[in-house]
């Protein structure tokens, strides 16, 4: 399933997540997560023709703060480099 994130961030923020309840590294462990980045590779491309980024954080270091696997697509605009 791909939605809306509620953070805006950047002018696009979806996040592609398995129907089925899972942690991140459960996710990133299991051959669905193949299934998730193809889907969120497709809708980025459709809804950021310029370029986006796919990307997941892991635990709360990395600021992760939804227990449920998933994978962020941003863009809509000039990322830039990373920081």
């Amino acid at each position: 399933m791909v939605f809306r994130n509620r953070l805006r961030w950047v002018p696009i923020m979806l996040l592609a997540i398995p129907k089925a309840h899972m942690t991140q590294g459960q996710l990133w462990t299991d051959p669905i997560v193949a299934k998730v980045c193809q889907v969120a590779a497709h809708v980025g491309a459709e809804h950021c023709p310029n370029g986006f980024r796919i990307l997941s954080n892991f635990g709360r270091d990395a600021m992760q703060s939804q227990s449920h696997g998933h994978v962020h697509i941003i863009g809509g605009v000039h990322l830039g480099p990373y920081a």
